[in-house]
């Protein structure tokens, strides 16, 4: 009798557990615009504003905007979450002449990992899938932000590429809530 109870009892705790964890992936959209919101405040008070001297340095990466109008909506959150590593990526690494506020760096870094982390649990089932059939655009996103890694590459990290990564970077995050708000 106790085992089949102790069962019981395990059953209804991953059922919770279940139950709560598809909750959260059920407030992500919701969630992510405010993580958005957060992120977009982060990046304007990492740094100044657009220093002059880097206007003439502008470089266009072009977002490949088709990759966040996938068929279903489960995909969006795929898609979003390969472009969150991604900036995870660039802003993780050969910051020294970035001169931005360090809190608001890590801040922005945090919250950009703990979002992959949701987003990971929430479409671990769907992604192997999705990445089958959307090849082509995992490799755009791939091209896209290997694009804005030489840049930074190719200028050394200095200061200009910084910024005008930081500058795409905003345009990236505000493209992706403009998809999360008609979710």
């Amino acid at each position: 009798i106790m085992n089949a109870f102790g069962l019981i009892q395990i059953g209804l705790i991953l059922l919770c557990i279940t139950t709560i964890s598809s909750l959260q992936c059920n407030h992500l959209p919701l969630q992510q615009r405010k993580v958005i919101e957060n992120s977009l405040q982060l990046l304007d008070k990492m740094g100044k504003k657009f220093p002059q001297q880097c206007l003439r340095e502008k470089m266009s990466f072009r977002f490949p905007e088709q990759v966040l109008k996938p068929r279903q909506k489960e995909n969006v959150k795929v898609v979003i979450e390969e472009i969150f590593q991604h900036i995870f990526y660039i802003f993780s690494k050969n910051l020294t002449l970035a001169t931005w506020d360090g809190t608001a760096l890590e801040q922005f870094q945090n919250g950009l990992y703990q979002q992959i982390e949701q987003l990971e649990a929430c479409v671990i089932k769907k992604q192997t899938h999705y990445f089958r059939s959307k090849e082509v655009n995992r490799l755009k996103l791939k091209k896209y932000f290997q694009k804005i890694d030489c840049f930074l590459k190719d200028k050394q990290h200095n200061l200009c590429s910084w910024e005008i990564s930081r500058a795409e970077m905003r345009r990236c995050l505000q493209l992706i809530d403009k998809v999360i708000r008609k979710l």
